[in-house]
């Protein structure tokens, strides 16, 4: 895990300059894909300002044991958030990106996280340590979602029927572009419900 950084933060679109979202990818799911493309036009709506993360996961990094990538997924959000100084009060996270929830928890920033690993340990257990309002939203067909962990959370579930990892519905667009109106309606009202 050594070299350069892997980091980067190209692209950022202003709002209130004490209210910072940091949008985190997935491993492939960047922020261009629906999911965060909309999240990011959700966030403007509500006048935050928005920091997408763009990251370049390490060629080694299948070899990396799952606490190698919990290090490195942190490593990288909290860079990003340092520098907002204090500013950053909002995550949106994907896959990936959601194994940052034990700084969301530590700091007590608000988040959404989409696709979530309730799998892992490290998620479950710093999802039920998290106080700030916090978003869910998985697909019963994702085998990195568990109904069940989910449930347990006392935070906002959304559990879409028959989605898979990345909230679409196999073999099915119409219905995949309906469970995206869906997610965006729901990140929507989460959002607004931050106040200001």
């Amino acid at each position: 895990m050594s070299g350069p950084s892997p980091f980067t933060v190209p692209t950022r679109f202003d709002g209130a300059p004490d209210r910072v979202a940091l949008v985190i990818p997935g491993v492939g799911y960047t922020p261009a894909r629906p999911l965060l493309h909309f999240a990011r036009s959700v966030l403007l709506q509500h006048g935050w300002t928005v920091q997408e993360l763009w990251w370049r996961v390490p060629d080694d990094f299948s070899q990396f044991t799952e606490d190698d990538r919990i290090a490195w997924v942190e490593g990288q959000v909290t860079q990003a958030i340092d520098a907002e100084a204090g500013a950053c009060r909002l995550l949106v996270g994907k896959s990936l990106g959601t194994l940052a929830c034990g700084i969301a928890a530590d700091q007590n920033i608000a988040a959404a996280w989409l696709t979530p690993l309730l799998t892992f340990d490290h998620v479950a257990r710093s999802l039920q340590r998290a106080k700030a309002p916090t978003l869910l939203i998985g697909g019963s067909a994702d085998k990195l979602w568990d109904s069940r962990i989910a449930e347990s959370l006392r935070h906002d579930v959304l559990e879409v029927p028959s989605a898979d990892h990345s909230l679409e519905l196999p073999d099915d667009a119409p219905g995949s572009v309906e469970v995206l109106r869906h997610v965006v309606s729901r990140l929507d009202g989460f959002v607004g419900s931050l106040g200001r």
